[in-house]
C-alpha cells in the first residue's frame, strides 16, 4: 500500500483520504449538506410553506360561511341578533330546526324539488351522453359549428336567457308545470354536460370500439358496455353539476311556476324573509337542512367517480 499526499491531508493513505475529500467537496457545493444545516433544502421548503399557507387561508375563507351558518342554526334568538359576535352557541337549541321543519309546505316543497331535480339530472345525463358521443365519434357537416355554439352558450349568463325561455314556454304551454321547469334546467346544464363528456370520449382510444365491433357488438352495445364505463367520471361530474344547479335554483322556479303548491325548496327558503323582518335562526337552520341532500348525493357518487376511472379497462 502506497502513501500519497493530498492537499490538506498528510500522512494518510489514499483510500483513507478520499472519503474526507469527497465529504469536503459535498459540503462546499452550493445547496449541499454541510455541518451548518441544509440551506438548499431550506430554500426548497420556503415556496412550499408559502403555498400551503395560502391554501390554508383560502380554505378558511371558504369554510367560514358554512361554519357561521351551522353556528347560527343552533343559537337562540337573543344570541343571533346580538351586536357582539358569538363564535359558539352559549345555549345551543334545536328550536330553529323545529320551526323550519314545521313550517307550512316544507314536505310539499321537498317533494317538488326531488321530482324536478332527479328528472333533470337523469335527462341531462342521457341527452348529454348521446350528444357527446355523436360529436366525438361521428363526422358530419356542421359538427364544429355545433361545438362552437355550445361553447358560446356557456358564456351567456343564465339570467339573460330567462325571458326568451319564459316567452317560448308560454307559447308552448309549458309554464306552471314540472315538465317546463325540468326542460329549463336541462337546457341550462346541457351545454356544460356535453362539453365535459365529449372530452372523456375523445380520450378513449378508437381501437377499443373497433375491437368490440370485431367481436360482433352493435352501436348501442358499444355505447353502454364499452364507452359508458370508460366515461363514467365525466358522467358523475356532470351529474353533480346538474344536481347542484337544479337544487339551488331559485329564479327559474319562481318565474316559471305560478302555483305556490308547485314551488321548490329554494323558493321556500325565501319565505323566512318577510316585510316584518328576517328569521335568521330559522333561515340558517333551513339552509342546513337544504344543504344535506347535496352533501349526501356527493358522498354517494364520489366513490363512483374514482372507480369509474378504471372501470371498463381492457387487458393488453
Amino acid at each position: 500500500m502506497t502513501t500519497t499526499t493530498t492537499p490538506g491531508v498528510t500522512g494518510v493513505t489514499a483510500s483513507e483520504a478520499q472519503p474526507h475529500v469527497a465529504g469536503a467537496r459535498r459540503a462546499s457545493r452550493p445547496g449541499g449538506r454541510g455541518r451548518g444545516g441544509e440551506p438548499g433544502g431550506a430554500r426548497r421548503r420556503k415556496p412550499r410553506i408559502v403555498a400551503n399557507t395560502i391554501a390554508v387561508v383560502f380554505c378558511l375563507v371558504w369554510v367560514f360561511p358554512i361554519y357561521w351558518m351551522v353556528n347560527t342554526a343552533f343559537k337562540p334568538a337573543d344570541e343571533v341578533t346580538t351586536l357582539t359576535p358569538i363564535w359558539l352557541p352559549l345555549r345551543p337549541t334545536l328550536e330553529n330546526f323545529t320551526r323550519a321543519l314545521t313550517q307550512d309546505g316544507f314536505l310539499v316543497y321537498l317533494r317538488n324539488s326531488a321530482i324536478v331535480v332527479v328528472a333533470a339530472v337523469l335527462l341531462s345525463i342521457v341527452v348529454g351522453f348521446l350528444a357527446s358521443a355523436a360529436l366525438s365519434r361521428f363526422r358530419f357537416r356542421g359538427r364544429r359549428a355545433i361545438l362552437v355554439a355550445i361553447l358560446f352558450v356557456q358564456m351567456i349568463p343564465s339570467g339573460a336567457l330567462l325571458i326568451p325561455l319564459f316567452l317560448s314556454f308560454q307559447t308552448l304551454g309549458l309554464l306552471n308545470s314540472y315538465i317546463g321547469l325540468i326542460l329549463a334546467y336541462v337546457a341550462s346544464v346541457l351545454p356544460f354536460s356535453i362539453w365535459v363528456m365529449r372530452g372523456f370520449f375523445v380520450a378513449v382510444p378508437v381501437e377499443i370500439e373497433e375491437a368490440a365491433k370485431v367481436d360482433g357488438a352493435g352501436t348501442f352495445r358499444i355505447l353502454w358496455s364499452v364507452l359508458f364505463p370508460l366515461v363514467m367520471p365525466g358522467v358523475i361530474a356532470t351529474s353533480v353539476f346538474a344536481f347542484i344547479a337544479a337544487w339551488n335554483d331559485y329564479l327559474t322556479a319562481y318565474v316559471m311556476l305560478k302555483d305556490q303548491g308547485m314551488y321548490t325548496l329554494p323558493v321556500w327558503l325565501a319565505g323566512f324573509s318577510t316585510n316584518k323582518g328576517t328569521d335568521f335562526g330559522g333561515l340558517m337552520a333551513a339552509s342546513v337542512l337544504f344543504s344535506i341532500p347535496v352533501v349526501v348525493f356527493f358522498l354517494i357518487v364520489q366513490r363512483r367517480l374514482v372507480s369509474g376511472m378504471t372501470a371498463g379497462a381492457v387487458k393488453g
